[in-house]
């Protein structure tokens, strides 16, 4: 199974390299999005997938790495020496700096207080970043441009794409290094047993602090590169909405499995960029998906696949078998007929829509979905939709509530109750 990973990691590091020869600008400009949504994503599972703090406001260190990287790219520009390649660093030191003053004040608190710090000085940062335009720059934001350095040119985007590649695998260098080394068994300490890292002598304060700043720094080198990329900053890097992402990448993709954020960060970045040319609902199928990773893989879609490589190498199931196919059936039958619910009444719904029947005289108009016309009279349309979401969700429930109770005794011989000691 170990060489089957390498095999498909050095596959996937080879197709990273080719792809500006082998893709056009836009696979380039989505490969940048994705590789900069799964660093934020790393960033984030840092603190939560290994320490196991619950921050919801981790848009305030990936915008202020962006500024702070604009701020910078104008100081080049204006005849500062700094190297354009370590300009991701600047961002890094922004978010590190306001971590760290964060991280003191969030660790005073534990558990759900914990996370309403954090979502209270994002807030913060938000509504500072809308007063403040002289250094914010309002509503339009502020912009600058990538200057080459040396024989190296950054003006296009091939070279953003390498750039990105870089730092990219550094940090997933750094950050497997981290999750390995004496600090961070402290972290994985602190997340199981907190008093007996205190007992041991740690101060766990200080280290849940500085493991918020550093998990801030990466958010911040996200941040970096996306204004390397889009040579520009706006407000919006504040909202809400950056916060929720960040979570949402890390839960389908999986906390506990190290490279499950960047599944996730890939996923739901490619599927915003096509589903927002299919469909006007993209957000609301993307949170669906989120619930059912919930219901159905609440280890996410990396922890799925490694419990399912656990099993098979064990014996107690196959590659695949009919379970699989059945699931698989049922999947895309509660998809189809998820698809043609929200479609059909979203369009019926929608402005467009009551004109043409206005324009036709009371006419309703067929909806064009998939290559099909459905009527919003015809019983079959609502059947089909109604029926198959009903039917595919139904088998999956049927499916998941089976296997639960395997589950929960693997999870009680894991971590018995009344011993307090994991085995």
């Amino acid at each position: 199974m170990k060489s089957i990973f390498y095999i498909l990691i050095a596959a996937l590091a080879g197709f990273l390299i080719v792809l500006p020869y082998v893709g056009d600008l836009a696979s380039q400009n989505l490969a940048i999005k994705v590789m900069i949504a799964a660093i934020f994503a790393l960033g984030f599972n840092l603190l939560w997938g290994q320490a196991g703090l619950p921050s919801f406001g981790h848009a305030a260190y990936y915008g202020i790495g962006t500024f702070a990287t604009i701020y910078a790219m104008e100081a080049i520009d204006k005849g500062g020496f700094l190297p354009t390649p370590l300009l991701p660093l600047v961002g890094a030191a922004a978010g590190f700096a306001f971590g760290l003053i964060a991280g003191w004040f969030a660790t005073i608190r534990t558990g759900v207080y914990f996370a309403m710090i954090t979502v209270a000085l994002a807030e913060l940062v938000s509504a500072i970043a809308v007063k403040w335009e002289s250094v914010f720059g309002g509503e339009s934001g502020l912009r600058s441009i990538r200057s080459d350095w040396g024989p190296f040119a950054f003006q296009t985007t091939t070279s953003v794409y390498y750039l990105t590649l870089v730092w990219a695998i550094l940090v997933m260098l750094f950050l497997y290094w981290l999750q390995g080394s004496p600090f961070g068994l402290i972290v994985r300490g602190i997340r199981e047993r907190e008093l007996r890292v205190k007992f041991l002598g740690y101060d766990a304060r200080k280290v849940k602090t500085l493991v918020f700043a550093v998990s801030a720094a990466v958010s911040g080198l996200a941040g970096a590169l996306l204004a390397i990329s889009d040579e520009s900053a706006n407000m919006v890097l504040f909202q809400g909405a950056g916060s929720a992402f960040v979570v949402l990448n890390t839960v389908i993709g999986g906390a506990n499995v190290f490279f499950g954020p960047v599944i996730g960060a890939a996923l739901t970045t490619c599927f915003g960029y096509f589903g927002a040319n299919l469909s006007h609902f993209w957000m609301f199928y993307l949170g669906v998906a989120f619930v059912a990773t919930v219901l159905f893989a609440p280890e996410g879609i990396g922890g799925a696949i490694v419990e399912r490589v656990r099993q098979v190498r064990a014996g107690e199931r196959a590659p695949l078998d009919l379970s699989d196919v059945v699931n698989l059936a049922a999947l895309i039958l509660a998809i189809v007929g998820l698809i043609i619910l929200v479609e059909v009444t979203g369009t019926i719904c929608s402005e467009s829509y009551r004109a043409a029947v206005a324009s036709g005289q009371g006419v309703w108009p067929a909806v064009r979905l998939m290559g099909l016309s459905f009527n919003p009279f015809s019983p079959l349309t609502w059947i089909a939709g109604v029926g198959g979401l009903l039917l595919g969700t139904w088998v999956l429930l049927k499916q998941g509530l089976a296997k639960w109770p395997s589950f929960l005794r693997r999870a009680e011989l894991a971590h018995p109750v009344g011993t307090g000691e994991t085995k």
